[in-house]
């Protein structure tokens, strides 16, 4: 069993603005509610290949992980994939121009392990809630 999520919410700002916001690792705590840190470990500018370490808090455990960019179209795609941590994942991050703004969308995929894997049938509606809250941040975030 695995994880497939996702969550979108369209944003009162421009692409170009909300992509180069949420595209930037050292924003993710401020936004991304379970990420407590974010540090980027190769040079800018951030495309592919840039690797970000984190460390997040899910289920009350700490957990640290490092993803990779493994897909990337300036200020609209972003796809990351995870090469250190306890369980595999790929987190997609697309920007798409709307009517009234920007069209932000979130996927999370992964499959769980050791501990993880035990918590499979509630980590997918706890991911979904993360990220539907994560894209709300960001919307608050983006629209003072």
């Amino acid at each position: 069993m695995g994880i497939d999520v996702s969550a979108k919410l369209v944003i009162a700002q421009s692409r170009k603005e909300v992509a180069r916001y949420a595209m930037e690792p050292t924003n993710d705590p401020n936004w991304t509610k379970g990420i407590k840190e974010a540090e980027l470990l190769t040079e800018r500018p951030i495309g592919l290949g840039t690797q970000v370490r984190r460390m997040a808090k899910f289920l009350g455990k700490e957990i640290h992980y490092v993803l990779k960019v493994v897909d990337y179209v300036p200020e609209k795609l972003m796809v990351m994939q995870s090469i250190k941590g306890p369980f595999p994942m790929k987190v997609t991050y697309q920007f798409d121009d709307a009517k009234e703004g920007t069209l932000a969308q979130i996927r999370v995929e992964g499959t769980s392990e050791g501990f993880y894997k035990l918590t499979d049938l509630i980590m997918s509606p706890q991911v979904r809630s993360s990220i539907r809250g994560d894209l709300k941040r960001l919307k608050t975030i983006m629209e003072v």
